[in-house]
Order: structure tokens, then C-alpha cells, then sequence
């Protein structure tokens, strides 16, 4: 029986596998006639638990008899990611038919039969790559009592190829065996090639599943975020020119009046506290460190998604991420910029303490969550420990790589933009906050800030979790990068209007409350990922769980810090303005 991914389909990280020859890691992406092709098994493990991986041979599995060919990580993205290519021992050559031949044959004691049994009762798949294009099998299969229990020995292999070029790859489970103690059991394979029509450019198509991701639900969601923004964007225009100027025209009646009146008149709203509102918040080192950190991750967002866009990164394994972490560290400099020109604004003195914590807070936050993860695919022995060589690469890379750049981009930052220009002056003494109603405090309007940027994003949410923990490859970076601009807005139209309600109610607290509104959203989408957990997928264990839960913490985390600097980041705007119109005395 045939067994290829498809809805829900299993189409593990089709970031595939770069073919090596034994010698060299050159890529051999055209064959001549009777060269060699080079089947590589990648990994096994449990179907409903996709980051669960274990070496392919790391089940009792014989190897073929051909010389084994060694293969070591080309990317970090590679090795973070868990792959672990081996050998088949198969003999394919290009355009060369094989009939059904015996490779190996497995001697069944009862150990290997019990460690069969245990990977059938818990539909292990496996994953093997033929010039970077993936194939799975299933490893077997009970009966309907399940009592006895069968192994899928004969792998049918069919190859499409286009002139000098593979563009084609299936597989068919066939000799179905039943595992006996103290038995011999030969496994066999078999090739066919066949002409196609396949363009090589186009050959990953196949994995693709637009059914799922060009639904109607998906544009009915980007259409609906789009109406979202335009009543949040009327909202704030409305907030900005009708009331802004029925306050302009009493804050301007209001000069005309003699001292009298004006001590008699009865003043209220945001311009009263102008001698406080650009007094520097609380924890300016750490608020400073937070908006670098949210204005970084936005910059790589928007280029990965870019590059995403122009290249088909899902071609080629491990390069998303690999992409991923470059980026990251060659915009280290616009996380220095604006920490380091926020931290001089608000009268900082410890710009070297500041440097440091904005340049390791997300690594640390990542690498902690990471080491800990470690830990228990070490005790599993899964293919997702990563190499100490890795560690180390990553070490290095924060320390000679985003460090030093995180430094040029706070001195720029302190120098060219870090003089307090404040449009006004700040009083010497703090003013008393009054009494408002409950739903005026910034700790009601920062758990209620994060409802409309998740509205706008959680279908979205929905198609990127699906393509992460199930087995989809995400390809609609248009609606991506959509989404992304729906979501700045949203979140920058959400927290100016929570911002004028909060100064209108003479409390100039809002520095915090509106990166912490906008942040806020990272706890929605940490929470609907417990829904998703519980009500989508049919993870279990441990390992999987532990996965799952530690990165989605991350993945929310590195989120509401961005909306939280993109909030804030808009709101700023929005305050300067507001106060550089108004006359003070």
C-alpha cells in the first residue's frame, strides 16, 4: 500500500536532505547514466508526535550491503532541527532497473520483536531522502484485534526522471510479514524508473497541499482582519480629529481666560499632565531592553518572510531556520539602536549593563528553553539532542556575532538619537494619579489590549501551528506577511486609543501600559495553543509535550515582545504629537 503524506498528511520538515556523494558534499542534482543515487534513511518515530525522531536504524532494522557512506551537518539549521541521514546500503543507479532483490535479512530474537512490536502499536513512520526529495514509509501494521503483528519488508521504489534529473519519487510498502520470535526475515527492494514531465523547478509541488492552505476560510479570515483594520483605523482618525480638536479648541479657550477663571474653570483631561507624561518609566533598563528586543525580532520577521517569499526556503532542509538565525544576528544593530537611544532619552547611565541584557535577552530566553528541552531528548535518545558542537556554534555566534554588533548599534543610537528632545518640560515633582473607574486601570486595559491584535492574527495561528506540529509545509508567505501588517496595525491603533483614554484620565503611567496592552497578545496565543494542543493534535509523552509547550512559551514570548515595542513604538509617535500641538504655559 502506497503511503505518502497527505491530508492530514505526513509531510515531515520537507526541508530535505542535501545529497552527498562519499567524497565530497558536492550536490549532484544531475546523474549521467548508471551513477550512482544515494538513498538516504533519515529518521523513525511515533506519527502523532512529529519532533519525536530517532535514528532510522536505531530500530532493529539490517543495513544494505553496500559501502556506507558517511554524512555529516552542511547547516546549523540541519543539525538544530534533529536530522540524522544514514546510509541505506541500497545499490540504485541511475536510469538502472532493479527487480525485487533481498538486501539483508533480520534475525528476530525476541528483543527485536518486542522493539517492532512497541514502534507498530505506536505507528512509527519512517523518513528517507533520494536527491533532497523525501519519502516515508510506515513500519507495519497490526491486525484488527491487535494481537498479532505484521512488518512491511519490500520497498517498491518508482523514480521520475527528467532527462539527467530526478523530479519524481514514490514508494510502495508491499510483503507484509508476520513477527515471529526466532525467525529470519528478508528484506527486499526494488527500482523503477520512469519518464516524466515534471519540471525539476517544480518537482517539490507535489508536497504542497493548496486545498488546505488557499482555502476559503483562510481568505474569508485575511478579508475579515482587513475589515477589522479599517474600523480600528476610522476609530483613531475619529479619536484624533474630532475629539483631539474639541480639546485643542478648550485647551485654547482656556489661555484666553484671565487667571481667575481659569483657577475657578473646571480642568480635566490629558494636557493636564504634560509636565509628567514624558517622565522616564519605571525600569528604564529593562523597558529599553524589551523595545531593542521587539523592534529586532520585527525587523527579522518582516526580511525572513522577504526572503521566504522570493525563495522557496521549504526546498531545501533546515534552511528556514538557518536563515532564521542569520538574520537575527546581523540586525543586532537596530536592537542596540533603539534600546541605546531609549535608555539615553530616559536619563540611563548604565548603557553597558542595558547593552548586554538587550543583546542576550531573547538568546537566553531561546537557549534556556532549548537546554532544557535537551535534557530530555538526551534521556530519550532522540535525534533532536543537539550536538555539543552545535551548542558551541551558537555560543559563539551570540558572543562574537550579536554581542559586537549589538554594541555598534548602541552607540549609533546613543550619539545620533539619544538627546531627550521632549516637546515638553518634565516637572521636578511627580503628580498625584487621581481616582478613576476600574476599567480605566492599566492593569484592566493591558488584559484587555491583546483581544483584537489575536483577533486579527489566531486563524492565521491556526495554518502556521498546522504546518509546525502537523504535517504541512507552510508556503503562503503573502498571507503571512498579510497578516504581519494587520497585526502592526491593529496593535498600533488598539494601544493609542488605550493610551488617550488612560491620559485623559490623568494618568501619565503609559509607557508600560502600552507595550504591555500590545504584549499582551502573547498570552491569547499562548492560550489557544493549549486548545490546539488538546482539541487538534493527539500528541502524548513527555518529550512531545515538553516540546511543545516550551517553544510555543517561546515562539508567544519573542511575539507580545514584538507588539509590545510595536505598540509602544506608535503610541510614542502618537503622545509627541498630541503634546507638540498644544500651548503650554
Amino acid at each position: 500500500s502506497t503511503w505518502l503524506p497527505s491530508a492530514p498528511g505526513v509531510c515531515s520538515r520537507c526541508v530535505c536532505v542535501r545529497y552527498l556523494d562519499g567524497l565530497n558534499a558536492e550536490h549532484k542534482f544531475r546523474y549521467t547514466d548508471k551513477e550512482e543515487v544515494v538513498l538516504w534513511m533519515n529518521t523513525v518515530g511515533p506519527y502523532h508526535n512529529r519532533q519525536e525522531t530517532y535514528k532510522y536504524f536505531s530500530l532493529p532494522f539490517c543495513v544494505g550491503t553496500k559501502k556506507t557512506i558517511s554524512h555529516y551537518h552542511e547547516t546549523l539549521g540541519e543539525a538544530l532541527q534533529g536530522v540524522e541521514l544514514e546510509f541505506s546500503g541500497l545499490d540504485i543507479k541511475f536510469k538502472e532497473e532493479v527487480m525485487q532483490t533481498t538486501y539483508c535479512d533480520i534475525e528476530l530474537d525476541k528483543p527485536k520483536r518486542d522493539a517492532f512490536v512497541y514502534a507498530i502499536k505506536n505507528h512509527y513512520w519512517y523518513q528517507m531522502y533520494i536527491d533532497d526529495l523525501p519519502i516515508w514509509g510506515i513500519v507495519g501494521e497490526a491486525d484488527e484485534n491487535g494481537e498479532d503483528y505484521y512488518l512491511w519488508t519490500y520497498k517498491k521504489l518508482e523514480i521520475g526522471q527528467n532527462g539527467n534529473r530526478i523530479v519524481d519519487v514514490n514508494l510502495t510498502s508491499e510483503g507484509k510479514v508476520k513477527l515471529v520470535p526466532n525467525t529470519r526475515i528478508p528484506m527486499s527492494y526494488s527500482v523503477k524508473w520512469k519518464k516524466s514531465d515534471v519540471k525539476f523547478e517544480d518537482r517539490f509541488d507535489k508536497y504542497l497541499d493548496p486545498s488546505f492552505f488557499q482555502h476559503r476560510i483562510h481568505w474569508f479570515s485575511i478579508f475579515n482582519s482587513f475589515m477589522m483594520v479599517i474600523f480600528l483605523v476610522g476609530l483613531v482618525s475619529m479619536i484624533l480629529m474630532r475629539t483631539l480638536r474639541k480639546d485643542y479648541a478648550r485647551y485654547s479657550k482656556e489661555e484666553e481666560m484671565d487667571d481667575m477663571d481659569r483657577d475657578l474653570g473646571d480642568e480635566y483631561g490629558w494636557k493636564q499632565v504634560h509636565g509628567d507624561v514624558f517622565r522616564p518609566s519605571s525600569h528604564p533598563l529593562i523597558f529599553s531592553s524589551l523595545i531593542g528586543s521587539g523592534c529586532q525580532i520585527f525587523s527579522v520577521s518582516l526580511i525572513v518572510i522577504i526572503l521566504a517569499m522570493i525563495e522557496d526556503l521549504y526546498t531545501e532542509r533546515g534552511s528556514m531556520l538557518s536563515t532564521a538565525i542569520f538574520v537575527y544576528a546581523a540586525t543586532s544593530p537596530v536592537n542596540g539602536y533603539f534600546g541605546g537611544s531609549l535608555y539615553a532619552k530616559q536619563g540611563g547611565r548604565r548603557w553597558i549593563k542595558q547593552m548586554f541584557i538587550g543583546a542576550f535577552l531573547i538568546p537566553a530566553m531561546v537557549c534556556g528553553t532549548a537546554f532544557f528541552i535537551n535534557f530530555i531528548a538526551i534521556y530519550y535518545h532522540a535525534s533532536r539532542a543537539i550536538p555539543f558542537g552545535t551548542m558551541v556554534a551558537v555560543c559563539c555566534i551570540c558572543f562574537f556575532v550579536i554581542l559586537p554588533l549589538n554594541l555598534v548599534g548602541t552607540i549609533l543610537g546613543r550619539n545620533l538619537s539619544g538627546q531627550p528632545n521632549f516637546p515638553c518640560r518634565v516637572n521636578a515633582v511627580p503628580r498625584p494619579i487621581p481616582e478613576k473607574k476600574w476599567f480605566m486601570e492599566p492593569a484592566v486595559i493591558v488584559c484587555l489590549g491583546g483581544i483584537l491584535p489575536f483577533g486579527s492574527i489566531f486563524i492565521e495561528m491556526y495554518f502556521i501551528f498546522t504546518s509546525f506540529w502537523a504535517y504541512k509545509i507552510y508556503y503562503v508567505y503573502g498571507f503571512m506577511m498579510l497578516v504581519l501588517v494587520i497585526l502592526c496595525i491593529v496593535t498600533v491603533c488598539v494601544t493609542i486609543v488605550c493610551t488617550y483614554f488612560l491620559l485623559n484620565a490623568e494618568d501619565y503611567r503609559w509607557q508600560w501600559t502600552s507595550f504591555l496592552s500590545a504584549a499582551s497578545t502573547a498570552v491569547y496565543v499562548y492560550m489557544y495553543s493549549f486548545y490546539y494542543y488538546f482539541f487538534k493534535t493527539k500528541m502524548y509523552g513527555l518529550f512531545q509535550t515538553s516540546f511543545y509547550f516550551g517553544y510555543m512559551a517561546v515562539f508567544s514570548t519573542a511575539l507580545g515582545i514584538m507588539c509590545g515595542a510595536v505598540g509602544y513604538m506608535g503610541t510614542s509617535a502618537f503622545v509627541r504629537k498630541i503634546y507638540t500641538n498644544v500651548k503650554i504655559d
